[in-house]
């Protein structure tokens, strides 16, 4: 059975490591369409290596974000997402990025095989995932942005914390 658009889901995920462990907790789903809200929440929990929010917004684009102190760094996987959801603009006016014009966005368009990201590319770089695997996974439009954050959680090793919150989302 193919997917339909009312199918495809919204979550926002919250990791963390506490006593050297990975823990995952699904966060409201009405935050994902709110980035102070996210930032918030992330950090609202304690964690030893910073906390890390995954959030897919159905099966058009994701945030990555991760709060370390202070410090926040914001990934997006698909700028023109900025046209018709509230997340994906808040992300670019989070980062300074302009959101692109009509005439920019026809031009992003154009070419169906290419995506283009926003954000700190390294943002899980000591956590083993480089800039180039994080381009190369957001940029594969074969994947669902679920698949992608599936494909990160494995590679950073959150892996069975991250699938057992997706399964409490789709059941």
């Amino acid at each position: 059975m193919a997917m339909t658009d009312e199918d495809a889901l919204d979550f926002a995920i919250v990791v963390y490591r506490e006593d050297g462990c990975w823990q995952a907790e699904l966060l409201p789903v009405t935050l994902t369409s709110d980035l102070e809200g996210l930032i918030h929440a992330l950090k609202q929990q304690p964690s030893e290596s910073g906390t890390i929010g995954l959030i897919a917004v159905g099966d058009e684009f994701f945030v990555a974000l991760r709060v370390l102190a202070d410090r926040v760094d914001v990934f997006l996987s698909d700028i023109a997402a900025s046209w018709d959801f509230p997340l994906a603009e808040q992300v670019l006016e989070y980062l300074d990025v302009p959101v692109p014009d009509e005439e920019e966005l026809d031009e992003i368009l154009q070419d169906e095989e290419t995506v283009l990201p926003a954000g700190d590319l390294s943002i899980f770089a000591d956590l083993g995932l480089d800039e180039m695997e994080l381009g190369i996974l957001s940029g594969d439009i074969d994947l669902l942005p679920e698949d992608v954050l599936s494909s990160i959680a494995a590679r950073l090793g959150f892996s069975e914390p991250f699938e057992r919150a997706i399964e409490s989302v789709f059941g």
